[in-house]
């Protein structure tokens, strides 16, 4: 600023530099308070504008540079052409000299064009002064006065902020345990943390009354229910006590690889190290059972929104994927039931790779963590059986081969290097040699067996026993609480309707063919959809489809370990998954368009009912889902068993009673005779058939070869048995001994 009438061109500038420390001094003197420059106010402009006036150019500085110091009559306006800016300069010095007049009052245009000619023509004519041989002294007292302190490295002073004391205090650095606690809030408000304890949350509503009396009831029955909460306890003891026995269990005695007999569960045998006997194994069965169903709902949702979905749409197919009406039926199958690691481990792989269905292949996303967690899971889901698993292994190996394929196509078309990275590479190979390993290790067994016993093998004539008709696809089982009983007379036209009632639900059909015409996915992605449900659909047929020749047949003849697969129907779950797919494309593009529609709407109050008409599809495949399974009360384990030493044989046996004797064989797990499996063993059969006369001389030496010590006579099952009259008959001919404990007869031999 300039003080004086503005136009004339008598401006004054106020003192900056030496002038101001000179009066500083004078005004201390008189006993006068200085007002200390604020430097801290400059704007980064002003800082540049008088760091260039005390360092000036060398061109421009070197008339003034010349000039002595300390000259009381040098003109300042002649100083620095950095200050003679008009308006900055002087907004400059009044700031630093304390002036309360700013730019910022509002001069008007024609008192600053004034000023501004004014200051143009006293720099014209200094500079001409200095030219032309005037006094050098004039125009350099500025540059005279700063630059000491240039050459001292002494910096000014520079004054305390005036406004600090009104400034906001400064935020407190948050504690250790603040930081734990605000990072303990972000995990449980995540997405994937919500995800899983609603999944949970959803299994246990699902499945109820599952875990009303976990320790005594068993869902759907307690035959095969019982054999693999035996399968489970085992595993998990034998683990622990001698693993190189895993293989050969305590049940069928004395045969070999006994534990391969029927798919094993294995994957389980950490939750098989909790807990002894048979009320604890029960317990185990149902918690797992339970979790068994929250895992397929996350792997679906995983699967989904790794592929593009939004999570209504991600939901829709989780639920699906798991409650479609048809797994009601296998709720007797724990090793059915287990499938999630199946889409949780495409979802893994695919993330690592970068890759998704809505987006394609972003090499930037690429992790190759993913990648190891997601074979990792494959591998646990293939040790839980072959039923579910083989399936699985060869489709991923099938998917593997096709992306190696088009991977290379892309290169060649391309012409370009399509980024993928050695690490990735790294991890795809040791997590595929990972999964083949488990799985050799899983098949050696399963080939011993094949190879004692080649009866145990299928046939394509028992393939055709378990084939579903057409009609299978539309039938929805007993357990259905929606379609069960309207669907009663289309089960009784199916041979064998517990494997043959293949409703994936009616909702999730027509959600899925919404989604060919309405969708977030491709058309062509659409269409390769479809294509794999009706494919699948083909090879769950079995051999009703054209008896089989273009689809299953081949696969039973030529691809290893596919002829141990007895029912065709179990491939339904791969129809149920691309059918979640499908539904969950159009439901996403259901939610996008409901998003952008109460977006721009005015007014917006339809827009919480629009929203919450997205979740209807979620609702009703959730209704179609339930379900009226049984949960019977499990057999009572008898007294005789907890303290009879082996081996033993119980009777009566057959496939469904021995199923319980191993769960009762929990206790200890002593050897028993009795034994239940996908097939019988001859030996078994040939027990079976002599101990019908027991106790008599032939039955007694037979035991005896094999190696039985005990026989268990349980008198509650032998009504209308040839035990029924036996059981009392004396035995001090045949050198045994007979014991009456609880409700059974125990003979030892």
């Amino acid at each position: 600023m300039t003080s004086g009438q503005s136009g004339t061109g008598n401006t004054r500038p106020i003192p900056t530099g030496a002038d101001t420390e000179s009066r500083a001094a004078a005004t201390a003197a008189a006993g006068t308070p200085t007002q200390p420059a604020r430097t801290s106010d400059k704007t980064p402009t002003e800082a540049l504008t008088e760091t260039t006036a005390d360092h000036p150019p060398k061109g421009d500085g070197a008339a003034s540079g010349a000039a002595p110091s300390g000259d009381p009559g040098a003109d300042p306006a002649t100083s620095s052409p950095g200050k003679d800016a008009p308006g900055h300069g002087d907004k400059q010095a009044a700031t630093e000299g304390g002036s309360t007049t700013s730019d910022s009052t509002g001069p008007t245009a024609k008192d600053s064009s004034a000023a501004k000619d004014s200051s143009a023509a006293k720099d014209s004519s200094a500079k001409d002064g200095a030219t032309k041989g005037g006094d050098p002294a004039k125009g350099a007292k500025a540059s005279d006065a700063d630059g000491p302190d240039k050459a001292d490295g002494e910096a000014k002073p520079v004054g305390p902020e005036r406004w600090e004391a009104f400034a906001s205090a400064p935020e407190p650095r948050p504690s250790i345990f603040s930081r734990a606690a605000r990072a303990v809030g972000r995990f449980l408000i995540h997405e994937w943390t919500l995800a899983t304890l609603r999944a949970m949350a959803l299994a246990v509503l699902m499945t109820w009354p599952t875990l009303r009396y976990p320790r005594y009831t068993l869902p759907q029955d307690y035959w095969d229910p019982s054999l693999q909460a035996w399968q489970m306890a085992w595993s998990g003891h034998i683990l622990l006590a001698d693993p190189a026995r895993l293989w050969q269990s305590n049940t069928f005695f004395p045969e070999l690889w006994s534990f391969a007999f029927s798919d094993t569960l294995l994957g389980y045998a950490p939750a098989g190290m909790l807990g002894s006997g048979p009320t604890d194994a029960v317990l185990r069965y149902n918690i797992m059972f339970v979790l068994a169903h929250a895992l397929a709902t996350l792997g679906a949702y995983a699967l989904a929104r790794q592929l593009g979905a939004g999570r209504i749409g991600a939901a829709v197919a989780g639920v699906s994927y798991t409650y479609a009406p048809w797994l009601l039926a296998q709720a007797g199958h724990l090793h059915v039931l287990s499938n999630g690691g199946i889409p949780l481990a495409l979802a893994m792989l695919a993330r690592g790779h970068g890759w998704s269905l809505r987006h394609g292949y972003r090499p930037e996303r690429r992790h190759d963590g993913w990648v190891y967690a997601g074979w990792l899971v494959a591998a646990w889901q293939l040790s839980l059986g072959f039923g579910i698993g083989l399936p699985f292994a060869y489709f991923l190996a099938g998917t593997v081969l096709v992306a190696a394929v088009l991977f290379f196509a892309r290169r060649l078309r391309t012409r370009q290097a399509v980024p993928f990275g050695r690490r990735l590479f790294v991890a795809d190979v040791l997590g595929g040699v990972l999964f083949a390993g488990i799985g050799l290790l899983m098949a050696f067994p399963f080939y011993k067996v094949t190879e004692l016993h080649p009866y145990a093998e299928r046939t394509i004539g028992d393939i055709s026993i378990f084939s579903p008709p057409v009609s299978g696809f539309v039938t929805a089982p007993a357990e259905s609480r929606i379609w069960g009983g309207l669907h009663e007379g289309a089960r009784a036209a199916l041979p064998w309707h517990p494997e043959m009632t293949l409703l994936p639900g009616f909702v999730l059909y027509a959600l899925a063919l919404g989604g060919l015409f309405f969708s977030v996915w491709r058309l062509r992605h659409r269409l390769l959809l479809l294509v794999g449900v009706l494919v699948t659909m083909a090879f769950a047929m079995g051999t009703r489809f054209f008896d089989g020749t273009f689809t299953y047949v081949p696969l039973f003849e030529h691809l290893p370990g596919w002829s141990g697969l007895r029912t065709p129907g179990r491939l339904m779950l791969w129809t149920t998954l691309l059918l979640a797919l499908l539904a969950a494309g159009a439901v996403t593009a259901l939610t996008d368009r409901v998003r952008e529609l109460t977006a721009h709407r005015i007014p917006s109050w339809p827009g919480p009912w629009l929203r919450m008409a997205t979740l209807l599809p979620l609702l009703l495949v959730t209704l179609e889902g339930l379900n009226t399974t049984p949960h019977p009360v499990v057999p009572t384990q008898p007294a005789a068993m907890r303290s009879a030493e082996g081996p033993m044989l119980v009777l009566p046996s057959t496939q469904s009673l021995d199923q319980h004797v191993m769960l009762w064989s929990t206790s200890g797990f002593p050897d028993v005779v009795n034994g239940g499996s996908g097939f019988t063993p001859r030996q078994l059969d040939d027990v079976r058939r002599v101990s019908q006369a027991f106790p008599d001389q032939t039955s007694v030496d037979y035991l005896r070869t094999l190696g039985v010590r005990t026989v268990v006579l349980l008198r509650g099952q032998v009504a209308r048995t040839p035990w029924e009259i036996n059981i009392d008959a004396p035995v001090e001919s045949l050198g045994i001994s007979r014991q009456e404990v609880g409700d059974a007869v125990v003979y030892r031999l």
